[in-house]
């Protein structure tokens, strides 16, 4: 309702059935009024509008209040989740470093410990290589020179000869021949090799009408490297375990003593050994290896004197598969004036072996003494007509000037030399090696 509709409504005659009657200030009052009314009226709705604006202002700052403090709020939460982010992000990439950083370092640590390790390792490798090598060369020179020593007696009567025979010459013919002939021969070398050696000789002198000191050592050194060298056939190297070696020989050669001498070199090299007394025949052949086999620390087998040989061999045999030994080593009787005999005893104990290991024994030595000579070498074909040898091991090399028979034997025997003896203590035995055997002999 506008103002002036309520104006009229408030000077509105009023309805009234009674008849009044007039008063002559009624035209002015009703005038008056009118104006106040207007006033009031204005008035009024002023207020209201004002009133009205009140209520409007206060709505507006509510809600422009909340919609700040909404504002505020979300700033405040995005900040504090930014924040909150970060400081998540920041920890979890310190976390993510640290964790980096400590596998980095443990592998670091592992690679450094591992290559630490590695050249530890080498370092001790080679050290111990080197103490090795140190220790078999320190070896190695001993044995050289036991055996030069051994060979010192062969050495001189042979080359002594031959620089007096050079003294003094420069030609070749039928005198220097016959000379060196005779110095090859004295020296146990043997007629029928010496004879080989001649020819090589005269074929050289031929070819090259001069001869002197050196170029002889050569000839006799490429010669001697020849004859020494015999195929011992084809080495089985998937033999099983205990590895026999039967030995033969007649008495007196040093047979039991290197047997004695054998067992302590395999025992040196860390092999398990067991020693079969079969030579029951003479009761001092027992007794002497039961006290060698005690003094080197080694079981032996043995049974009273004539106890069947065969019988002790295959006891061996037995207690060496059960203890699980590495190496037998079996002593016979050397009963050369009875060879039917000998076969069929040693016969006798082949089989017994061989009954508990196939292909056994594996060796058969004949011990054989270098200080005979020439005699070593026919009692060895003696022995041959009786036996079966594989090898041959030459016994107190190292007291005879006779050297020259080892040369002798391989050339007409055609077996290998095994073991040499090298002296009279209990570890003066050798493997034969013919290019040490060769150098030392022409050292």
């Amino acid at each position: 309702m506008g103002i002036f509709d309520k104006i009229k409504q408030i000077f509105k005659p009023k309805e009234n059935n009674d008849i009044s009657t007039p008063n002559k200030f009624d035209k002015k009052v009703t005038q008056e009024d009118v104006l106040n009314k207007e006033t009031i009226l204005q008035k009024d709705v002023i207020n209201e509008n004002l009133a009205s604006k009140s209520v409007t202002s206060k709505e507006v700052q509510q809600e422009v209040q909340q919609e700040v403090q909404q504002e505020v709020q979300q700033e405040v939460q995005q900040e504090v989740q930014e924040e909150v982010q970060q400081e998540v992000q920041q920890e979890v990439q310190e976390e993510v470093q640290e964790e980096v950083q400590q596998e980095v370092q443990e592998e670091v640590q592992q690679e450094v410990q591992e290559e630490v390790q590695e050249e530890v390792q080498e370092e001790v490798q080679q050290e111990v290589q080197q103490e090795v090598q140190e220790e078999v060369q320190e070896e190695n020179n001993i044995q050289k020179q036991k055996l030069d020593r051994t060979l010192d007696k062969t050495r001189d009567g042979f080359f002594g000869k031959m620089k007096l025979f050079f003294s003094g010459k420069n030609k070749v013919d039928d005198e220097f021949l016959d000379q060196l002939e005779e110095m090859l021969i004295t020296s146990d070398v043997g007629v029928k090799t010496t004879v080989k050696i001649i020819d090589l000789v005269e074929k050289y002198v031929l070819k090259n009408k001069y001869l002197n000191q050196d170029e002889l050592k050569d000839i006799l050194k490429n010669q001697i490297i020849n004859l020494l060298s015999i195929n011992q056939g084809e080495q089985n190297t998937q033999i099983s375990k205990p590895y026999v070696i039967l030995f033969v020989g007649v008495n007196g050669v040093g047979k039991t003593t290197t047997i004695a001498k054998l067992a302590n070199f395999f025992k040196n090299q860390g092999k398990s050994v067991l020693i079969g007394a079969a030579d029951t025949f003479r009761a001092a052949a027992i007794d002497q290896l039961d006290k060698w086999a005690n003094k080197i620390d080694v079981p032996i087998v043995k049974q009273k004197m004539g106890s069947d040989p065969a019988a002790v061999a295959y006891d061996t045999i037995q207690s060496a598969i059960a203890s699980n030994m590495d190496y037998v080593i079996i002593d016979t009787a050397g009963r050369l004036h009875n060879k039917i005999n000998l076969m069929s005893e040693l016969e006798k104990i082949a089989t017994a072996i061989g009954k508990l290991i196939p292909l056994a024994p594996h060796e058969v030595v004949l011990a054989l003494d270098a200080s005979t000579g020439q005699n070593a070498l026919e009692q060895a074909k003696q022995f041959l007509k009786a036996t079966k040898v594989t090898h041959l091991a030459l016994t107190k090399l190292d007291g005879t000037a006779k050297g020259g028979v080892v040369i002798s034997i391989c050339d007409q025997l055609s077996i290998p030399i095994k073991y040499i003896g090298v002296g009279e203590q209990i570890d003066d035995v050798q493997l034969f090696d013919k290019m040490q055997f060769v150098e030392s002999l022409f050292k």
